[in-house]
């Protein structure tokens, strides 16, 4: 009997993720920085997630990307990982979290917009613009900047490094679509964080960081290990794979589901509470989701169900389910331990996502 009766769970598995992982590393990288210099913190956790996709790669027999290539993603990696990412971990030295998200909201805006007047696409089509009005409103309903402590010079010029951020984030994404990168996401993915990693050791040292070993907290290294794992190899690997094999305006969605996952980390984890203005935002932010996805593409071009995509998404799912029964292993032979059960899962994961970017659908 067939798990599954559509092939969408990959795609989704992929949404999932920049949706809820993201949404986590606001809070992440607070604690990383507390004894970690920002750049450089970002700088160890993509350089090491780079090493462990590349070497992943390798293995998997992927051949090494050209020079044209490892160039174009350089270009990529520096605008979105260096330059996008970089500076809200620099900013959130003085810029509350919460904020941070709300500023990163206007990824969305900035993507359609470029890819109606810089791309010479198709004007967006009027229940996008209510989308994404409603997902600003809701984002002002749920961070209310009037009692998030903005005051000072520092935090003024934090904010505009983000909305900077958010913009070369944006410039880079598209280029991704657009330039010749490893055809295969994983090296794809490994290219791009290695050079974006070292792109920001180089700002670090040119802005004078250091590290001192002796007082990173524990704390600080596992935000660290979090932000590499779940962040830079889960969270950014999907990334990487849905622009291209998904509309940009559709993945910068996930600069409005972010912010109310921050809100119920806080709620859950540091005793916040929610209020019925924040239900209402979650709620404007859910309905505007929905209009982008729905009404951000042409009708050409939307995503089919196929029967390869249908197979990879059921591998994923028995591999799972089969990682998780304590009878057995992969062979039948002998229990399977938490490590071996997470090993199986992702391997399969892994496996689904690495395929050229020509043999996939796009919406």
């Amino acid at each position: 009997m067939r798990i599954l009766s559509s092939g969408r769970l990959t795609l989704i598995a992929a949404f999932a993720a920049i949706y809820l992982i993201w949404g986590s590393t606001y809070l992440a990288i607070v604690f990383a920085i507390e004894s970690m210099p920002p750049l450089l913190m970002l700088a160890g956790r993509f350089g090491v997630a780079g090493i462990v996709v590349f070497a992943w790669a390798l293995w998997k027999g992927i051949p090494v990307p050209t020079g044209e290539e490892w160039r174009n993603a350089a270009v990529v990696g520096t605008l979105t990982l260096a330059a996008g990412t970089g500076a809200v971990a620099w900013a959130e030295q003085w810029v509350p979290s919460g904020v941070a998200a709300l500023l990163v909201t206007t990824v969305p805006i900035w993507m359609v917009l470029l890819e109606w007047k810089w791309k010479g696409g198709t004007r967006p089509a009027p229940p996008v613009w209510w989308g994404l009005g409603l997902g600003l409103v809701g984002i002002v309903l749920l961070v209310n900047p009037s009692e998030a402590g903005l005051g000072g010079s520092r935090q003024v010029v934090g904010m505009l490094a983000i909305l900077v951020a958010a913009i070369t984030f944006s410039i880079g994404a598209i280029l991704g679509r657009e330039l010749a990168l490893p055809s295969r996401p994983l090296m794809s993915t490994a290219a791009q964080m290695l050079t974006g990693g070292l792109a920001l050791a180089i700002a670090g040292i040119l802005r004078g960081e250091t590290v001192s070993w002796g007082t990173i907290t524990a704390e600080s290294w596992a935000a660290w290990a979090y932000l590499m794992v779940f962040g830079s190899i889960i969270a950014y690997g999907s990334f990487v794979w849905l622009m291209k094999n998904a509309k940009p305006s559709h993945v910068s969605t996930y600069a409005y589901v972010n912010p109310v996952v921050a809100v119920v980390l806080g709620w859950f984890l540091g005793g916040e509470t929610l209020t019925g203005a924040m239900f209402f935002a979650i709620a404007l932010l859910l309905t505007a989701v929905l209009l982008i996805t729905r009404f951000g593409g042409s009708r050409v071009g939307k995503v089919r169900a196929r029967s390869r995509m249908a197979n990879r998404s059921g591998a994923i799912l028995n591999a799972f389910a089969h990682s998780m029964d304590p009878a057995v292993d992969s062979m039948g032979r002998r229990p399977l331990s938490a490590g071996r059960r997470f090993r199986v899962t992702f391997e399969a994961f892994a496996h689904s996502m690495d395929r050229p970017a020509e043999s996939l659908p796009r919406t």
